[in-house]
């Protein structure tokens, strides 16, 4: 199994960026995908998650500017970033919780990071 993240890259305060992450490999289900980020120095923080039934979290950071969505048949999950700011520069992973078979255990995985910096 495998977490491929890109749409990362520089973007000046204000703008916008969208990030995809494709889970590829033996998935029988892909229960919670989220996304977490990294700014340097500190630890990797929730930044937004979201079920199988569609149901949605958000950490307060980036509620009202951050939307999370997920394209079940691609099994790949999206952030769009809409008015970025310099504080939310940080290497942004994918994660998902899911099963490689009927009778397996759900299992959580991450993608490789891709980086998002925010900078005039």
């Amino acid at each position: 199994v495998q977490l491929q993240a890109s749409g990362g890259g520089l973007v000046q305060p204000g703008g916008s960026l969208r990030l995809s992450c494709a889970a590829s490999g033996s998935i029988f289900r892909i229960d919670r995908m989220a996304w977490y980020r990294q700014a340097p120095g500190k630890q990797r923080e929730l930044v937004a998650s979201i079920r199988s039934d569609g149901v949605k979290d958000y950490a307060d950071f980036v509620k009202g500017r951050f939307t999370i969505s997920r394209d079940n048949n691609k099994n790949t999950v999206y952030l769009q970033m809409e008015s970025l700011k310099p504080e939310d520069t940080a290497v942004y992973y994918c994660n998902a919780d899911l099963k490689i078979n009927f009778y397996a255990v759900s299992t959580n995985w991450w993608g490789q990071g891709t980086q998002v910096t925010v900078s005039s």
